[in-house]
């Protein structure tokens, strides 16, 4: 998870560029922080799927077969 610091700079910098605009350096900051929070937010994401099952209205499993395979990948490791 991105820090609180992280999180606080990122709404920082958007407010700024809403209002005043950012400098070239700012806006490097801005696009490498969102890259971070994204990475950060889809593995995640990731690891929430991987503890998912997906069960039909009649009990079956019909889990997608991608999503089992990384549940596996995930016991392996």
């Amino acid at each position: 998870m991105l820090s609180k610091d992280k999180l606080a700079r990122i709404n920082e910098l958007a407010k700024k560029s809403k209002t005043t605009g950012l400098t070239k350096e700012e806006a490097k900051e801005q696009s490498a922080l969102r890259a971070e929070y994204l990475q950060t937010f889809r593995s995640s994401m990731l690891n929430t799927l991987k503890g998912v099952t997906i069960v039909d209205p009649l009990g079956n499993d019909v889990t997608p077969k991608k999503l089992i395979q990384e549940k596996d990948r995930k016991k392996l490791h």
